[in-house]
């Protein structure tokens, strides 16, 4: 079952122990002490980058971009929204940039505001008699670098953005062709492969601080020094919320129960970091980490251990939420039931004693619904029959356990407890639509084969080829991928909306889960997932 833990696949083993949590390791990794801690000297640098913001007007948008570049954005929100604030007010913002890469930056910085700022500003650098670009464009690298990473905040309609997306992408291919310099030919491979926009900031923060040489001469030891000192905190509170999640996990006892489920508390915990990235959230990330995990959880009960009829029972139960329940369960899905039920019920008592009103029906209601659509995944695979695309589909979006993930965020936000509930589902619905779209086709793909398990399944790639005459492979993985792209396009705008509302900070996380699953699910020949390896290493261990 396509679902954020991966497919639908039979498990061989237990997952490997880089998955599962040293804690030996975390404690002699860790850098930051809170006695020795130079608090005074991180506020200074605070305030110095505070003041810059303030008055260096000429170089303000290249010092926010580089803020957000080294992750540390999250100290001058009041300072940084300001300033977006006033380049949006002036009509003419535009007009005072003259090439090609402010007038990028400027773009792009504004929509990623939720500042919806036409894209029709970019029709000047196109030629009156022909419609193409220049050919001083095609030169500019820095320039078509600046146009590629604009053209990934489109939305459905904007075709000069396709336009400036193929121009650059093709010039700057050229570029490397022809390129002697290391350097523009790491920075041009980085930001094709990992667009600012589509990427998690954190996986490229540590090469961007590294390779910083200042703006224009100034703030150079200031802003490494600040984003070292900030990495260093931030990785001592991942360390902590990491171990807290472990002890829950050991604790439970069902990796040891079930042999066959997936033991990787490292992984699971890996997508609350990524997704929520304000330090100050470490309650938040643990609660959804227990979440995530019982997203993989039931989905290995219902890919490994359960006949059709089992699964019935467990779904039934699910559906009831009463304790008593797990008593119509086979002996070896109880303990996973009473897991599943106190968890669910502490974090919805958790939210209720923070913010004064229990999601605990709607959190339950969303289990039900997943293992509603784990079932029928479970009774097409046993019957052999696969359904036609747009249903597989529909159901996929359910089953992708992304909508289950979601809500209990936007819960654990605060999000969702007042009178203004039903609006905020709705809108916090159509946001996790085209995540979870995103994450089930790039599964889909096939790039998905998930580490020490085998074996296949009926997947979008399959069910779509089985409705074409004349499909082949290759066009139906190139439709895949057309797929995404678009529905990049529809979480842009939707990002867009809830950003100019009370959403903005539900919004960032969903869109860290989209940027997430090329992570997550980016398999090499080997059934590895490097690039994750290599983004837990850093945000974890500092190799």
């Amino acid at each position: 079952m396509h679902i954020i833990s991966g497919r639908n696949i039979q498990v061989s083993c237990r997952s490997s122990n880089k998955w599962v949590v040293q804690e030996d390791l975390l404690k002699a990794t860790s850098t930051y002490n809170q006695d020795g801690f130079d608090s005074t000297n991180f506020g200074l640098l605070v305030k110095d980058v505070k003041y810059a913001l303030r008055t260096e007007r000429n170089k303000n948008l290249t010092l926010v971009d580089t803020l957000q570049h080294m992750g540390i954005e999250h100290h001058f929100q009041e300072e940084i929204q300001s300033i977006l604030q006033r380049e949006y007010e002036q009509c003419a913002c535009f007009l005072k940039y003259q090439n090609h890469h402010d007038i990028s930056l400027c773009f792009r910085l504004l929509r990623q505001g939720g500042h919806h700022v036409s894209a029709d500003v970019f029709k000047k650098f196109k030629n009156n008699d022909d419609g193409t670009f220049g050919l001083n464009l095609s030169q500019d690298v820095n320039g078509l670098i600046g146009l590629y990473e604009a053209s990934q905040l489109g939305v459905e309609g904007e075709y000069i953005l396709d336009e400036i997306a193929n121009f650059s992408v093709g010039h700057l291919n050229a570029c490397l062709a022809n390129n002697d310099s290391c350097d523009e030919a790491r920075i041009i491979k980085e930001t094709l492969k990992y667009p600012y926009h589509k990427s998690l900031a954190s996986c490229k923060a540590k090469s961007f601080i590294n390779n910083f040489k200042g703006i224009n001469g100034w703030g150079k030891s200031t802003l490494q020094e600040l984003a070292n000192m900030d990495y260093s905190i931030t990785k001592e509170i991942h360390q902590h919320e990491l171990i807290q999640v472990s002890r829950w996990w050991r604790s439970l006892g069902l990796a040891e129960e079930l042999k066959l489920l997936r033991d990787q508390p490292l992984k699971w915990y890996a997508w609350p970091m990524a997704m929520l990235t304000d330090p100050k959230m470490s309650q938040q990330r643990i609660e959804l980490a227990k979440c995530i995990s019982f997203v993989y959880v039931i989905d290995d009960i219902f890919d490994v251990y359960g006949t059709v009829e089992e699964l019935t029972l467990l779904t039934q139960a699910v559906n009831r939420w009463e304790l008593c329940a797990m008593m119509d369960l086979p002996e070896y899905m109880r303990s996973t039931y009473k897991a599943l039920y106190d968890t669910i019920n502490s974090i919805g008592y958790n939210i209720y004693k923070f913010y004064g009103r229990n999601p605990t029906q709607n959190l339950r209601n969303t289990w039900a619904n997943l293992c509603n659509a784990f079932l029928k995944e479970a009774k097409w695979f046993a019957s052999g029959e696969l359904p036609t695309a747009d249903v597989y589909l529909k159901n996929g979006l359910i089953s992708s356990g992304v909508h289950t993930v979601l809500l209990h965020m936007l819960y654990l936000l605060g999000f969702g407890l007042t009178n203004q509930n039903s609006i905020y589902l709705e809108d916090s619905s159509a946001m996790a639509s085209s995540v979870t779209t995103i994450l089930r086709l790039w599964d889909d793909l096939g790039s998905a084969k998930d580490e020490n398990q085998e074996g296949n399944d009926g997947s979008y790639i399959e069910c779509h080829m089985k409705g074409q005459k004349n499909g082949s492979i290759e066009l139906t993985r190139e439709y895949v991928v057309k797929q995404i792209e678009d529905e990049w396009k529809q979480l842009n705008k939707k990002h867009f909306d809830l950003m100019n509302g009370s959403l903005g900070s539900f919004s960032k996380a969903s869109l860290n889960l989209a940027r997430m699953v090329p992570l997550m699910y980016n398999y090499d020949d080997k059934q590895s997932i490097h690039v994750l390896l290599e983004y837990i290493n850093y945000m974890l261990y500092d190799v």
